[in-house]
């Protein structure tokens, strides 16, 4: 219910403050970039006049640095640009202009910068958006929820519930003792820690789904799908091998510095959350078990960084592929290799998986589609631009620096 109402808010929202700025601030275009918007839009113009009265090419150029985020690009005739920005639109050039091209708008420099919005995806955009990420992750999802099969049939899944029972039992008392959600709940944070974001949605699904078969109360949701879902949004991660390799693909200058960093922000993030929702659930976070737990992860992530701190550029880089692809890989010969040991047909357990994961991949769109329109709306209204330039006024009159904002 509360989801409910948070979704039919952020659309009445959007479609208020979307009128807001076409009744009060004239912006003609905003239903339309709500609508049929794309990220990619952009808006050739041209400058006749002074800027606000200043005719420096100083004042222009600002001008054109500061709208440039919203989609306006600068052309050098008038002919090639539908939009002309001018400080008196009924000067004659502009007459003339209009005369020449009946179908160019005209702004002032203060209207620009009224209805100035960064252009996003519509409503139709992002439905085609949604899909296609549940299409990209239909063949992950089929991938892992196959070998997922494969362990859970083998005994893998139960064999890691054992392992990790007395730790999770602690922070998931609701779910008894030994259920195969404790192994795969193992396996969705080996994902996480590894970097490897693809595998581990598959299983963070995966645990959700179990969780749900154990919740009496299906229209809300249980203490341990709200434990668990804090920790997997929280993200710890010891080797960030796909952050790495965007910013390698990005040509970023040390694709690697971000290691020691994204490995205590997120454990600092994954013990926030586990103690604040411990809080609200009532549960001792004292207890031995969990102060070993943590302890040795806490000595672990030490060890880590000390041994990384040693390391080269290069041979960070190296070292996070190599461990985080290759614990990747030994997961995967272990599942086969515990099926072989088994007797137990790997192939036909790996399809029933497969299937699995298809479904649940195909299941998830109507989620996705309604969650993301919601967000598009509330970002093509200007609602986030409104709440940022609030947050950056607001820490701007108490003398803070602004720019962690944007």
């Amino acid at each position: 219910m509360a989801l409910s109402r948070i979704w039919s808010a952020f659309i009445i929202i959007s479609v208020v403050v979307a009128a807001y700025h076409w009744l009060v601030q004239g912006n003609e275009t905003i239903f339309n970039k709500m609508v049929v918007g794309k990220a990619d839009d952009s808006y050739p113009y041209v400058m006749i006049g002074a800027h606000n009265g200043d005719t420096s090419a100083e004042a222009k150029s600002d001008f054109v640095t500061e709208i440039k985020p919203f989609g306006f690009v600068q052309k050098d005739s008038a002919i090639d640009a539908k939009y002309i920005i001018t400080d008196d639109p009924n000067s004659d050039t502009i007459r003339a202009l209009r005369k020449i091209s009946p179908d160019v708008t005209v702004y002032t420099y203060g209207h620009v910068k009224a209805i100035g919005m960064r252009p996003v995806d519509g409503i139709f955009e992002t439905c085609k958006s949604a899909v296609n990420i549940s299409i990209n992750l239909i063949g992950i999802m089929t991938l892992f929820m196959g070998f997922m099969s494969i362990a859970e049939r083998a005994g893998g899944i139960r064999f890691l519930s054992r392992i990790i029972g007395p730790f999770f039992s602690k922070l998931f008392p609701g779910v008894p003792k030994g259920h195969p959600v404790m192994g795969q709940m193992m396996m969705n944070f080996s994902a996480n820690l590894l970097g490897l974001d693809n595998a581990a949605t598959p299983f963070g699904i995966r645990v959700m789904e179990s969780l749900q078969e154990l919740n009496p109360s299906k229209d809300r949701a249980s203490d341990a799908q709200v434990m668990f879902l804090c920790l997997h949004a929280s993200g710890f991660t010891l080797i960030p091998v796909t952050i790495i390799a965007d910013r390698l693909a990005l040509r970023a200058a040390n694709p690697t510095d971000i290691f020691i960093p994204c490995m205590i922000a997120t454990f600092v993030a994954t013990i926030a959350a586990m103690t604040i929702v411990s809080l609200k659930q009532k549960i001792n976070i004292f207890q031995p078990v969990i102060i070993l737990w943590i302890g040795g992860i806490s000595i672990l992530i030490a060890l880590l960084v000390y041994y990384i701190s040693t390391l080269s550029t290069a041979g960070v880089q190296t070292f996070s592929g190599v461990l985080g692809n290759g614990i990747l890989l030994l997961i995967l010969f272990l599942i086969v290799l515990g099926g072989v040991y088994k007797k137990i047909n790997i192939f036909a357990a790996f399809i029933d998986g497969a299937k699995g994961g298809f479904e649940t991949a195909v299941r998830i769109i109507p989620y996705l589609v309604g969650l993301l329109v919601a967000i598009s709306m509330l970002r093509s209204s200007g609602t986030f631009d409104a709440i940022i330039d609030s947050l950056k006024s607001l820490f701007a009159a108490i003398g803070v620096d602004t720019r962690f904002v944007d």
